[in-house]
């Protein structure tokens, strides 16, 4: 996006609820975070075992691979929420009122049916993953040091499912700027221009000081 994004708040009940998911996704997110964050330990343990001990970390690829869920989509609604994913806004900077609302409006829509139907089909291969009438209550689990697959599976729903709820929010905010015209809606992002952006961030630093 060009610039960046603002969620407004004030006291309705969109908005609130706005700002209950909010912490949900930031958790997810910090997951995501951390995930990454361990993984480069991992890797220099490996390598060190591998330089100095002639044998790296056994199960390397496999943390990995059942790490991967984490990293890629924990974090996804809440980018959603401030408008942080990459798209082509070069159509969308030029609408204005009701016809940028309508868009958005209509953009999260096909990303909510898109979402919904994924976060079925994500749960169903978690499903089949997790039988507790088994060792571990797995089916199946990686090659190397076998850990089970079924929680590295579940996170894709449960990712999944706080971004359903962050779409369904930003189409009720989008559907009622919509319908009532407004300019500067809560719980959605609103583009901010660079100068905007510039003088938030003026404004924050002379905060701290």
């Amino acid at each position: 996006m060009a610039g960046g994004a603002a969620v407004l708040e004030d006291s309705s009940l969109l908005s609130r609820l706005d700002r209950a998911l909010l912490p949900v996704e930031r958790i997810c997110a910090m997951a995501s975070g951390l995930a990454i964050f361990s993984l480069m330990f991992l890797a220099a343990i490996s390598v060190t075992g591998r330089k100095f001990f002639g044998t790296p970390l056994p199960g390397y690829v496999d943390l990995i691979e059942v790490a991967m869920p984490i990293i890629a989509i924990m974090g996804i609604s809440y980018v959603q929420r401030d408008g942080s994913h990459i798209r082509m806004d070069m159509v969308v900077s030029a609408l204005k009122g009701r016809a940028l609302w309508l868009f958005e409006l209509l953009s999260v829509l096909m990303i909510l049916i898109l979402m919904t139907m994924l976060t079925w089909g994500a749960y169903e291969h978690f499903d089949r993953a997790f039988d507790c009438a088994r060792p571990l209550c797995s089916r199946d689990s990686t090659t190397d040091i076998y850990i089970p697959w079924w929680p590295s599976k579940l996170m894709v729903p449960i990712a999944f499912g706080v971004l359903v709820a962050r779409l369904v929010l930003q189409s009720i905010g989008y559907a009622r700027a919509l319908v009532l015209g407004l300019e500067n809606p809560v719980a959605v992002p609103l583009t901010l221009s660079v100068a905007e952006q510039a003088a938030i961030e003026a404004r924050a630093v002379q905060g701290d000081d």
